[in-house]
């Protein structure tokens, strides 16, 4: 498996062949350097940790700084682990590029949700809230019923109700590469991904593509044809 980490620089639209306006979002991936190299002998799995943005030392503990300096890289902010293959080859203090991805791959994009707070159902979940009229002055937004008194006599664990929203890792599932821009480390994904513009994301080869690659012959209708 490939992958790289990167920032969330934007959204923007792109123009194909056919003239045919389509949204994508700007992500800033690499220079990633590879930090260490787990093998099965070793680790008890094979993966390979990433590190992504420049850091200063005084934001590094000492054990990170070693890690780092062992590794021959410079200082990085970020330290991720993807799971590899084994025909994957990796070097220790090896530079990855958006090179990494070529247009028309598919890709998974990992990030951390927009934090939204201690919201209500009806922002949370889409819940309608009770009506606005007879006698309703106060219960517009509100949950409703959210169980029996008799049976089961309690409130059942998972019942949705307010609390806090967002702030959580998301990914968004086989998007296409729609554009490459090696020379600025630029990567171009069709539709949104998760996080707001400067956050951290993790875009690495699609776990559906693969798994479509594993069955000859069996086709899969994409974009509803």
């Amino acid at each position: 498996m490939k992958g790289l980490l990167g920032r969330k620089a934007g959204m923007t639209q792109l123009f194909n062949d056919n003239g045919e306006a389509v949204p994508v979002t700007v992500i800033e991936v690499g220079p990633c350097y590879v930090v260490q190299v787990r093998t099965p002998e070793k680790d008890g799995y094979r993966a390979v940790q990433l590190g992504f943005g420049p850091a200063k030392a005084k934001h590094l503990t000492q054990g990170q700084q070693g890690h780092l300096g062992g590794a021959g890289v410079p200082l990085l902010r970020h330290l991720r682990e993807i799971r590899i293959r084994e025909d994957d080859t990796y070097e220790v203090g090896q530079l990855l590029k958006a090179d990494v991805f070529a247009a028309g791959e598919r890709v998974d994009v990992v990030g951390t949700s927009k934090g939204r707070g201690f919201t209500g159902v009806v922002k949370r979940y889409g819940f309608a809230g009770g009506p606005h009229t007879h006698g309703q002055s106060d219960r517009e937004r509100a949950p409703g019923s959210i169980g029996a008194c008799a049976s089961p006599g309690r409130v059942w664990k998972g019942t949705r109700m307010p609390g806090h929203m967002g702030a959580k890792r998301v990914t968004s599932q086989n998007v296409e590469v729609v554009l490459v821009d090696v020379e600025r480390n630029l990567l171009a994904v069709k539709g949104s991904v998760p996080g707001p513009n400067g956050g951290l994301v993790l875009v690495k080869e699609s776990r559906k593509s693969r798994a479509l690659k594993q069955i000859p012959g069996q086709k899969i209708a994409r974009g509803g044809k």
